[in-house]
């Protein structure tokens, strides 16, 4: 059973101004997120800055971790809603992969994400060997494709081919073609209903599930968990009229959450709004005043 459908939230590490991070916040944000009814949540990916984290063991991705199981247990115990977690999992390394990925299912997680790995630019061949060593850890991985952080796209046949290697659930399309994301849910979903096919893009959320895909892994949702949960449960209740009413309302805030990068403008955003996030580790730095300006206007253009 899929049970990687809805609104997931690729969650930010607020910091403080000393550039420590900020649990407390971090902890704040989570319950937010439940209590605002987000499908599933993502600790330590892009959006968590997380290549900048101490991740010795006792370390602070160690410490977000916990935090984010702690609450979501409190979480299911009180409602009885499953709420996935979805660790980031990825590196250019294979054998760091597959320790990340152990980590991700000692701590109980759903599944690992996983990127392509980045900078090596290695072959389909070297792509392919990569997920079959993290498919062999025993917890399932959705595969990352985003082709603007790690220079190499996965094509579909490619995709084909590492999703028939066990473990693999699902992919987050992030390649920006909304053709490549049709593809991949005529050649595998369609053939394999259990196979989740999550946008990583906030504004294709719309077009990816209308075409028979399964949710959005968002930034957005750090600020607008409810908005991005109605949105993905409209698609998923085929009520489209509801789903474009709240995509055109979001469209202006889907734009400006990446004008200065990610996760500078969404930080930049959530500080504006008074919500943790706080401060950037290099080598990001804070948006600049021209895309702040950018961000304070789509905040008041889509009311939120």
């Amino acid at each position: 059973m899929n049970i990687f459908k809805g609104a997931f939230t690729a969650l930010i590490t607020p910091m403080n101004a000393d550039g420590t991070v900020d649990y407390e916040g971090f902890r704040s944000n989570v319950k937010f997120q439940l209590e605002q009814g987000i499908d599933g949540l993502v600790p330590l990916g892009t959006t968590a800055e997380t290549p900048t984290l101490d991740e010795k063991p006792g370390s602070e991705e160690d410490k977000i971790i916990e935090i984010v199981f702690d609450e979501v247990r409190k979480f299911e115990k009180t409602s009885g809603k499953k709420i996935p977690v979805i660790i980031g999992a990825g590196s250019n390394n294979t054998k760091d992969a597959v320790a990340y990925v152990d980590r991700a299912k000692k701590a109980g997680a759903d599944a690992a994400l996983v990127v392509t790995p980045y900078y090596n630019k290695p072959s389909k061949e070297g792509i392919y060997q990569h997920f079959a060593a993290v498919s062999k850890v025993g917890i399932p991985i959705i595969v990352y494709n985003i082709a603007g952080r790690t220079g190499l796209n996965i094509p579909t046949d490619l995709l084909v081919r590492i999703a028939e290697l066990p473990n693999i659930a699902g992919v987050k399309e992030a390649s920006g073609s909304v053709a490549q994301m049709m593809e991949v849910i005529g050649q595998i979903k369609n053939k394999k209903p259990d196979f989740a096919v999550l946008s990583g893009d906030d504004g294709l959320t719309l077009p990816l599930m209308a075409a028979g895909g399964d949710g959005i892994i968002s930034v957005a949702s750090n600020m607008i968990p409810k908005l991005m949960h109605d949105l993905a449960q409209a698609c998923l209740d085929n009520d489209y009229a509801k789903a474009r009413e709240i995509h055109y309302r979001l469209a202006p805030f889907f734009k400006a959450e990446f004008c200065d990068g990610n996760p500078s403008s969404i930080k930049y955003a959530m500080n504006f709004k008074g919500m943790p996030a706080g401060a950037l580790r290099l080598p990001l730095v804070e948006v600049t005043d021209a895309a702040k300006k950018t961000i304070e206007a789509a905040i008041k253009e889509c009311n939120l």
